[in-house]
């Protein structure tokens, strides 16, 4: 039994079938690549859902592990470390916001956001405001797995076997202004959007959408919240996705990228948000810790060194010209969007975005498909136009091989399901 066959078994007996994983087992990385234990290299387009920014063994980042695991891993958050107040100031300067609070992941940190939205709406009746408790959100969101995120997420799979779900939430059409106005009243505290949805398909906001959802949240005093935990830290080619539209939110949430591998969320917002808080109110175990915290400051320092933001703008741009190249002379592609290193082509049915992802992983190149029919590419932002290349001719030869089989199937009495 090989290495690979007996840790499968082991996870058949052992852990919960939360996963569909592969039969890969990864060892190693290096820059752009994963190496299985074989030694076979695999040109990563994914970087762990948007996670690796860096790519993999960057010293920047082995560095910075290095210098603090020796020094301090973990203490308590009632005591000080050199960490937290050195990122939070790089996060407030790169956001625009004015206070953070540290989390572990995207879903604590959305949950985090949730909460701040509802403590500040109720100062706020406090104060002789009217407003109310509900949430809108936007169809085809996604904001986690917890609870509080769950309920906030548009699709039914991942919210109907856990029922009954946090009361309070409304969604409205992605990018319906007239919708949003409908829906919207003073019982809104918040008005929760992507600016460009990930797990959703790589779909961004219309400026009118987007403006207008700021407009009616100050119009009432509710809440802009924007999460940014896979389009933010520089993915876009801005700090934030939200900065290419000329918006600024009250709360926003950071996640995926943020310390390049290492698990770190943070929630921000203004000072006029901030000041519901006090101690006891909200809190973490490990959030915020001295070593994701060095590591995450290595990964800002690194990107802004290495000019990285412009580079996600100019690979991601030339990744968008090949793939609307490779549309012109596929059918099967019916859209190509994203923006920087947010990259997504979609696909005409299903049953192509899946053989694709399985083709594409046969050629040891790393994608994956969301919403059933869009191709999402996530790479490390240290991607070069070469890698584009590569890719490119992998899905020319698949779109290619692919529609042959469709065109040879009435022919021989099959018929293909899409």
């Amino acid at each position: 039994m090989t290495k690979l066959e007996q840790i499968r078994a082991a996870e058949a007996r052992l852990l919960l079938s939360t996963y569909d994983r592969n039969p890969i087992l990864f060892t190693r990385g290096e820059g752009v690549y994963l190496i299985d234990e074989q030694g076979e290299r695999y040109l990563d387009l994914l970087s762990g859902i948007g996670v690796n920014a860096l790519g993999y063994g960057h010293p920047a980042i082995e560095e910075a592990i290095a210098r603090q695991s020796r020094a301090l891993i973990h203490i308590s958050n009632l005591f000080y470390h050199e960490g937290q107040a050195e990122l939070a100031l790089r996060l407030t300067e790169h956001t625009g916001l004015d206070r953070v609070f540290f989390a572990n992941t995207g879903t604590e940190a959305w949950e985090g956001a949730l909460k701040l939205a509802r403590a500040y709406a109720g100062i706020r009746r406090s104060e002789g405001a009217t407003t109310g408790t509900k949430f809108l959100a936007l169809e085809q969101s996604f904001h986690g797995r917890t609870f509080g995120a769950m309920s906030t997420t548009y699709k039914e799979k991942y919210r109907e076997p856990f029922a009954p779900v946090v009361p309070g939430v409304e969604f409205v059409r992605f990018n319906d202004v007239a919708d949003l106005r409908a829906k919207f009243s003073d019982e809104v505290c918040a008005i929760l959007v992507e600016a460009i949805q990930g797990e959703g398909g790589i779909r961004p906001l219309t400026q009118e959408f987007f403006a207008e959802a700021r407009s009616l949240a100050s119009s009432t005093g509710a809440l802009l919240v924007v999460d940014e935990i896979q389009a933010g830290m520089g993915r876009t080619g801005k700090w934030c996705a939200y900065q290419h539209y000329g918006i600024q939110p009250d709360i926003t949430t950071l996640a995926k990228p943020l310390a390049g591998g290492v698990p770190m969320g943070a929630v921000l917002c203004t000072e006029e948000v901030a000041r519901v808080m006090h101690a006891g109110m909200h809190g973490t175990t490990f959030g915020g810790g001295p070593l994701a915290c060095a590591v995450a400051i290595a990964v800002i320092d690194t990107i802004e060194k290495e000019g990285l933001l412009a580079h996600a703008t100019e690979v991601g741009d030339y990744f968008q010209q090949q793939l609307r190249a490779l549309a012109k002379r596929h059918d099967a592609i019916v859209d190509v969007r994203g923006k920087g290193l947010m990259v997504a082509a979609e696909v005409d049915s299903a049953e192509l975005g899946k053989f694709t992802v399985a083709e594409m992983l046969k050629r040891r190149i790393l994608i994956n498909c969301t919403s059933d029919t869009v191709l999402r590419f996530l790479p490390p932002y240290i991607l070069e136009s070469a890698h584009v290349d590569t890719a490119i001719q992998a899905l020319d030869e698949i779109f290619t091989a692919h529609a042959a089989t469709r065109a040879a199937a009435p022919s021989q009495g099959g018929q293909i399901h899409g």
